[in-house]
């Protein structure tokens, strides 16, 4: 579903068949899990193809880059250029774009001073579809701060993200939630949430969590719109004293909860602060609200 024959890849400044692309067994990103990758979007608008904040996801995988002591030199203009030429050689105005940067052949436990650059695109719908989700809160908790870089998208830190999806899918549930070393609510396996209590949002802050674009963009369109919205932390008993919940991720959008464990959230999903911000996401990455702000 990712690649065919004819699909382009950009790898290590040039523009390749994904086919006719290889990698090295020996990489530490393989054996150790030493990379970083980003997840970004693009929308077909009635100006063509837009990517969705690319400055902001670009400087998110160089700050990761850096953390981990890995060279990337490439400027987020450059790699915006990358990407737009790269959606033009797909043929694609509506993709996820996947840009991944793996370390070389190291076996020490020091950075290796080899990099790969690796951008990739493909048609994909909204990762955790449209219906109202399922959610069981998981056994796994999010890594504790002092023993990475929580807010970097190092490929490693995701086997918290799989045994968590993994468990919660295992027992008939959509997706998981997981709190953080405190008890209090920290995120989903790939998405940030948001509480809704008396018309208000709140949402956990940073410390614990992956820093969200889709999360920062739904709290910036919270205080246009005059919708309240606190960071805060809270705990899962709060949580299902909650009128509705939802989560937001690059992949995901917006999408609301159904029930958590055995509680069932009581606000109709459609009367709900979730649902009308769903439709205002919307309107932001296709461009219509900034129209609607200049006519």
């Amino acid at each position: 579903m990712y690649y065919n024959e004819e699909t382009v890849i950009f790898f290590n400044g040039q523009f390749i068949k994904a086919k006719d692309a290889s990698a090295n067994l020996y990489s530490q990103s393989l054996h150790y899990g030493n990379g970083v990758f980003e997840g970004i979007r693009a929308y077909n608008t009635t100006e063509g193809a837009r990517v969705f904040k690319s400055y902001e996801h670009y400087k998110r995988l160089k700050f990761g880059a850096e953390v981990m002591n890995i060279q990337l030199d490439y400027s987020e203009e450059e790699l915006t250029q990358i990407t737009y030429e790269l959606l033009e050689r797909n043929g694609l105005k509506d993709a996820y774009i996947r840009p991944l940067v793996t370390t070389g052949v190291d076996m020490s436990l020091l950075t290796s001073k080899e990099t790969n650059l690796v951008i990739q695109c493909w048609e994909w719908g909204k990762y955790m579809g449209d219906k109202l989700l399922r959610v069981k809160t998981s056994s796994f908790q999010r890594p504790n701060p002092k023993s990475c870089f929580v807010e970097a998208k190092v490929t490693g830190h995701y086997t918290n993200s799989i045994l968590s999806t993994n468990e919660a899918k295992n027992n008939g549930y959509d997706e998981a939630l997981l709190l953080d070393m405190n008890g209090n609510v920290a995120e989903c396996s790939g998405a940030n949430v948001f509480m809704e209590k008396d018309g208000k949002l709140y949402t956990p802050p940073r410390g614990h969590i992956m820093a969200g674009i889709t999360r920062a963009t739904v709290m910036d369109l919270c205080k246009e719109e005059g919708i309240y919205i606190e960071e805060k932390h809270f705990t899962l008993e709060e949580l299902k004293t909650a009128d509705a919940c939802f989560f937001t991720g690059t992949a995901a959008e917006v999408v609301g909860l159904q029930s958590l464990d055995d509680y069932q959230f009581p606000l109709a999903w459609e009367k709900s602060q979730g649902h009308k911000l769903m439709k205002l996401y919307k309107d932001e990455v296709l461009g219509l609200r900034q129209k609607r702000k200049a006519s």
